[in-house]
């Protein structure tokens, strides 16, 4: 049966060809009667008006507004030559149908109107004999109510369709705003992304650097020392690549991969371990939390975690030989501060200042842009006497 519906769908002509035919056929079967009630010379006269107006079935969808206006010439025609009423006329409700659905506004209302003095001119064309006044008004009503109520369902059909069709496109309007959102929510996550490969490689990479040089000094001098610095290198490559493959994991395209396979996000929680690395490839480091310490946002702890993290790899990178940093965690009601210095006398102040931390212009962009997706603010500048000073405000609720 769908199969069927579908090819009847895909061929509306060939559908009004069919019905055309089976009006064709019910009119001629009905012409007997009319030769008896006007006389065989009927036939002659009527058949035009039959082929003609079972064309206009047959040509209803095609050609809506022509065979409308071929209709209402048959009409007039009937009137005009006395040709009686058949079965055949029925062409007449279809296309006013026909056309209040699927045709101009202009045929619409033509068709509406036309159908409505349909029957008041058959009427007096072809009175009804002792009807009187109130039979003749009666009959007249009955035959005009076919013709509103072809028009009233064409005219909802179109209103209906207008409707769906504005449905449709509403929803692919929504959908392309969704795709275009998904695509600015994949750049930004990209961004995200980037910036965490940065502090990954930035990080871990200034410490291996660090401890292989310290380790290639004291390789002779003391053997045991070299090979902690050799121990701490391998921790620290183990490490960066297994937060380089969550990240690397994310960014492939087609995989789904389960959330289980990639490493936890950095915490405040971890920022004590940062530390302890640092001072383990030596940068010593003094490390205090104030007030209460609670759950935060993963959002505001993953930046609290990469910002001490930039700041300590930019203060071993460029605070010069017997640098010393201080990190501060400080619990508000409403938010966690952070503040990071040091002493450092190695780097320029315009190299902080220009946002160059790392060489390339990420370092402070980079915290700025982290900073700002949670709302918070950050002050970062140069210390009287010398030295860095990094101070960030994470809110607990992003401000609206």
């Amino acid at each position: 049966m769908q199969r069927l519906y579908d090819f009847l769908r895909r061929h509306p002509t060939g559908v009004d060809c069919f019905w055309a035919l089976v009006l064709l056929g019910i009119t001629f079967v009905s012409l007997p009667s009319q030769q008896e009630t006007r006389g065989t010379d009927v036939t002659a006269l009527i058949v035009p008006f039959i082929v003609l107006l079972c064309a206009v079935i047959a040509l209803r969808r095609r050609l809506p507004e022509k065979m409308l206006l071929l209709a209402v010439a048959l009409g007039l025609g009937q009137v005009a030559l006395d040709v009686p009423t058949m079965a055949a006329d029925f062409a007449f409700l279809v296309i006013v149908y026909t056309v209040a659905a699927n045709g101009a506004r202009w045929a619409s209302r033509t068709a509406l109107a036309t159908g409505l003095c349909a029957a008041p001119v058959a009427h007096l064309r072809w009175p009804t004999e002792d009807a009187g006044i109130a039979g003749s008004i009666a009959i007249t009503v009955f035959q005009g109510v076919p013709f509103a109520l072809a028009w009233v369902l064409g005219d909802s059909i179109r209103t209906r369709r207008a409707y769906f069709a504005q449905l449709e496109e509403r929803a692919a309007r929504l959908e392309k705003e969704r795709e275009a959102q998904a695509k600015v929510a994949v750049a930004a996550e990209r961004a995200r992304i980037a910036r965490e490969l940065h502090d990954v490689v930035a990080h871990n990479v200034s410490v291996m650097v660090v401890q292989a040089d310290g380790a290639a000094y004291v390789l002779d001098a003391a053997p045991d020392q070299a090979k902690k610095a050799l121990e701490t290198i391998s921790s620290t490559g183990r490490q960066a690549l297994a937060e380089m493959r969550r990240l690397l994991g994310v960014l492939r395209t087609g995989e789904h991969q389960e959330a289980g396979e990639y490493v936890p996000q950095p915490d405040v929680q971890q920022i004590e371990d940062l530390v302890e690395q640092c001072r383990t490839s030596g940068l010593p480091v003094d490390f205090k939390i104030e007030g209460t310490p609670r759950e935060l946002p993963s959002g505001v702890e993953l930046t609290a975690y990469r910002i001490v993290q930039e700041a300590l790899t930019n203060t071993r990178k460029h605070g010069g030989p017997n640098a010393g940093a201080s990190v501060r965690l400080v619990y508000f009601d409403d938010g966690l501060g952070l503040l990071v210095e040091d002493d450092g006398k190695g780097a320029p102040h315009e190299l902080y200042e220009e946002g160059g931390l790392d060489g390339q212009g990420h370092g402070l962009i980079g915290m700025r842009e982290r900073v700002g997706m949670v709302g918070g603010t950050l002050d970062a500048g140069p210390r009287q006497g010398g030295g860095f000073r990094i101070s960030a405000l994470l809110p607990l609720k992003p401000a609206h």
